[in-house]
């Protein structure tokens, strides 16, 4: 007889991640793939972020360095905030893990919109929490919505934006009374992973709502416009209060020196993330114009990906993608059955993932 588990995971479903690039090319035994699924940054890592990986080499052998201090006092300098208000996890899954073990008892609930990142759903049913859905609405997170969902039992609101999957965000004309009317013993989660793509004056920063309130907590990641995703790492900036209870639940040691060594390497390379930047931006444009001229249905985004209705099945259109050598997203595991989430890549990639859609669909 097996050895029995906590109740709480009996909940939930093992994570599904975007197909790995080796398991496509095992299973359709093709050497070279373009993954668009994962919402990766494909115009590579700063050469100053390798740099500073070489560099570290000798420094392999040694426990990397707890807080982060290098990395704290760049960072705080970039952000201008408090070097004591920010702690670093290993990328966001952690982070948003801490969160829900930090502040949920068993029973609590967690207000989280739908469809978005999955792992708040996971990681609040890992801590014995409820996780309370409610529904996107025009693609957008509904506040007031997510208001009239809180109830006494709510420990925490969970909030992306912009929103994966969808690139939608909330504005600050829309986050400033939802904050006012939140009881302020509710934490507000708010996952700014893809905050660097956005283009519009307004959104609310959320660093700028963490100064002065004392229940927002930011968490925002090396993973997308630093291209930093593999080496896993992430930081949160709150009130001292959060950052102090955060600590508490964290693992000793949770971000490894390598990691350190490449974001403060990435962080010093404004021209490279400027180009990030404006290059994601001239895919999304491309990606309007032959969706638009197609007459397909998308989302306008603010994140390094998009979302385009197909009027079939997803599943169906993903597999014709990987036919062709090609990694996207399915929408079905969003709920958005039709819909089809692809990575904007690199000027070659967009072209590429467009010419096969035209050809899938037979539009030209």
């Amino acid at each position: 007889m097996a050895v029995p588990y906590r109740e709480a995971l009996k909940e939930i479903a093992p994570f599904a991640p975007a197909r790995s690039l080796e398991s496509a090319r095992r299973e359709f035994n093709i050497s070279k793939f373009i993954k668009l699924s994962g919402n990766e940054n494909n115009h590579g890592v700063s050469e100053k972020a390798i740099a500073a990986l070489r560099n570290f080499e000798p420094e392999l052998a040694r426990y990397p360095d707890p807080y982060c201090t290098i990395l704290r006092e760049r960072l705080a300098e970039r952000l201008n905030v408090e070097k004591e208000q920010l702690l670093f996890g290993n990328g966001s899954f952690e982070l948003i893990s801490l969160t829900a073990l930090t502040y949920l008892n068993p029973g609590d609930e967690a207000v989280i919109p739908s469809p978005s990142f999955g792992w708040y759903k996971t990681s609040v049913t890992q801590a014995g929490g409820v996780p309370v859905t409610v529904p996107l609405k025009s693609h957008r997170i509904d506040l007031d919505a997510l208001l009239e969902a809180v109830t006494p039992k709510t420990r925490l609101v969970c909030l992306v934006n912009p929103n994966n999957p969808t690139g939608t965000y909330f504005t600050r004309s829309e986050f400033e009374p939802f904050l006012e009317k939140l009881p302020s013993d509710k934490l507000v989660v708010l996952d700014e992973a893809y905050v660097d793509f956005v283009d519009g004056d307004d959104f609310p920063d959320g660093i700028d709502f963490a100064r002065y309130h004392d229940n927002v907590v930011s968490l925002r990641t090396f993973s997308k416009v630093y291209s930093l995703a593999s080496a896993r790492i992430g930081y949160a900036y709150g009130h001292p209060s959060i950052i102090d209870a955060l600590s508490r639940e964290k693992l000793p040691i949770n971000v490894n020196g390598a990691a350190q060594a490449a974001a403060v390497g990435a962080l010093s390379d404004q021209e490279h993330y400027d180009y990030v930047v404006s290059a994601n931006a001239a895919g999304r444009k491309l990606y309007y114009e032959t969706l638009g001229r197609w007459k397909i249905e998308c989302i306008p985004t603010h994140c390094n990906f998009i979302m385009f209705n197909t009027l079939r099945d997803s599943a169906e259109i993903e597999l014709e993608y990987l036919k062709r050598g090609v990694l996207v997203r399915k929408g079905t595991e969003f709920g958005m059955p039709t819909w089809l989430r692809v990575t904007i890549g690199t000027e070659e990639e967009n072209k590429k993932a467009l010419a096969i859609l035209g050809e899938i669909l037979g539009l030209s």
